[in-house]
Order: C-alpha cells, then sequence, then structure tokens
C-alpha cells in the first residue's frame, strides 16, 4: 500500500514512519539479459544459466545495479508525495548488497522515511528502501535515496 503525503511539508513531521511496500516483482534471465546488454556486463554468473549451475549460488543471479535500479520502480508504489510541481532525485547514500538474487526469485521494495529537511525551495527526503527476497531473512539491497520535493 502506497503511503501519501499531500504536500512535501508533510514529509517533515513523519521521519522514522514505515511507508509500506511495493508489489512482488519476478526477476527472470529475460531482465537479467536485458540488462547485461544495457550494461556490456555479460559475466557469466548473470546470463550462463548451464555455467552458473555449477557456480556458488547454482543458478544465474542479477546485477546487484540492476537490484538497485528496480528501486526506481518501487518508490512510487512506496510513496506518493502529492501537491509538487515536480520532484527530483538527486542520489544515493549508503548503499549495500546483503545477499544475491536468483533467476526466478520475486523480490520487493519497503520503505522507511529516515531524514526530512527544508531546503530552498522545498523538502529533501531520504527514503530507506529495502528490497526483500521473498522466503529469505536477509535483502538483496538496502539504500538510502535522497529525493527533493518542490510544492506546488
Amino acid at each position: 500500500m502506497t503511503t501519501v503525503f499531500k504536500t512535501p511539508s508533510e514529509l517533515l513531521d513523519s521521519v522514522g514512519k514505515q511507508l509500506g511496500e511495493s508489489e512482488w516483482l519476478e526477476i527472470d534471465q529475460q531482465r537479467i539479459n536485458l540488462f547485461a546488454d544495457a550494461t556490456g556486463d555479460h559475466q557469466w554468473i548473470h546470463v550462463d544459466p548451464e555455467k552458473a549451475k555449477d557456480g556458488p549460488f547454482g543458478a544465474c543471479i542479477a546485477h546487484g545495479y540492476l537490484t538497485l535500479s528496480l528501486v526506481n520502480l518501487f518508490l512510487p508504489q512506496i510513496v506518493d508525495v502529492q501537491g509538487i510541481s515536480m520532484g527530483v532525485n538527486v542520489g544515493c547514500g549508503k548503499i549495500r548488497f546483503p545477499s544475491p538474487v536468483k533467476v526466478g526469485s520475486k523480490i520487493r521494495g519497503s520503505g522507511e522515511l529516515v531524514e526530512a529537511e527544508e531546503m530552498k525551495g522545498g523538502v529533501q527526503a531520504v527514503i530507506r528502501v529495502t528490497v526483500e527476497i521473498e522466503g529469505s531473512d536477509k535483502p538483496a539491497c538496502v539504500v538510502d535515496t535522497i529525493s527533493r520535493y518542490f510544492p506546488e
């Protein structure tokens, strides 16, 4: 379920709030291969199912940066800041990849608002997105996203 803020200033009083989760997304070999083509990273652990069967994970795994890039898909499912003229992705703080995502796994993002502060013309928010792997105790990725929201 998406957490809705009617204005950017509502973020200021919500630090520490759990924001909910995105939908589950299955990571298939086609998505991994397309990411490999887009980035030029064709390491066998990602794109060679036969060789990967005998590798350390027993199957192909998604690129860590593929998992990270999907945070952009998950964030609008987790949080909706309304009453804005625009939102700007400023970047990321700390990024970690505690566990690999095997092909065929399902992942989703869950969010927590860890910081919010007024800045010139708007509000800057840090949302920690934890990319969970269905059935696993360890997340695939934990990233502090930084966004700026400018009111209408």
